[in-house]
């Protein structure tokens, strides 16, 4: 009898060991930062913040209010960022795997300005979702990543019109239901959203998508008063568990006060 129970305790382990990646759970730190194009007080902050980003731990982040090639900042700040990144890496002794990933919301001074990702997860596809322009506004953009494990997406929505910021929540729910609806990977989207909990844009988003983030207070970083951004979990089937989240307000490799105006947020996130 013992024998049989220690075969099967083998084979049971022999199979867990044997399971594709895909089918094995694990934790995953994802962040949302506005880093307010790497210059709201600082000339570039993108230093400070890929320190900030490293210490946190997190895989992935989401990026809004970023320039491409323009007359402002003439480099691609989310693969600037991602470079940052990888020279911290490299001081640590471990391998550079970040990339970053730029989305256009419209042309800027001469080159572009959008939002971004960077990942140090392999990125398996990568594409942005334009946003219908309010009026008397700007455009805006989704930008979204699939790596083996998740979907990862972030916007950044109108911040005049009401009207418009449903319309945009809208198109992007759409356009990443058609896409990935019937996928088995979960669809996490980040962002600052411009609207408060509560809000006629926060209730339309509850129908599709489940709201993974804290309810705390996010901007200004200086005096935060207001939760504007926040992460969502698409429904389309895929699950998703959060055990840690949080609005970091202090760090050892950074100050939150300069890198930008908002906080950053994290969740940990069990795929």
């Amino acid at each position: 009898m013992k024998k049989y129970l220690f075969l099967i305790v083998l084979l049971s382990g022999l199979f867990a060991v044997l399971q594709p990646a895909s089918a094995q759970k694990r934790t995953v730190r994802l962040m949302s930062y506005n880093v307010g194009a790497f210059g709201k007080e600082l000339e570039d902050s993108a230093p400070m913040i890929a320190r900030m980003i490293n210490e946190l731990g997190a895989e992935t982040v989401g990026l809004n209010e970023l320039d491409s090639c323009n007359r402002r900042h003439n480099i691609d700040q989310a693969q600037h960022l991602a470079d940052e990144l990888n020279a911290v890496a490299v001081g640590r002794k471990e391998k550079p795997r970040w990339q970053g990933r730029f989305g256009r919301a419209m042309a800027y001074a001469g080159g572009a300005y959008g939002c971004g990702i960077v990942s140090r997860s392999r990125i398996v596809d990568s594409f942005h979702i334009a946003l219908p322009k309010g009026e008397g506004s700007e455009p805006r953009v989704c930008v979204v990543i699939e790596t083996p494990r998740y979907v990862f997406a972030t916007c950044h929505l109108d911040h005049i019109g009401e009207e418009a910021r449903l319309e945009q929540a809208r198109v992007l729910t759409e356009a990443l239901q058609q896409r990935y609806g019937n996928s088995r990977k979960p669809v996490i989207l980040s962002g600052d959203f411009n609207d408060e909990p509560g809000s006629a844009v926060i209730r339309q988003l509850s129908r599709d998508w489940t709201l993974l983030s804290p309810l705390e207070n996010t901007y200004s970083a200086k005096k935060p008063h207001v939760c504007i951004d926040y992460f969502w979990l698409l429904h389309n089937g895929a699950r998703a568990a959060v055990t840690t989240s949080g609005v970091p307000t202090a760090f050892a490799t950074g100050d939150v006060q300069t890198a930008s105006d908002h906080l950053p947020v994290f969740i940990d996130v069990v795929f």
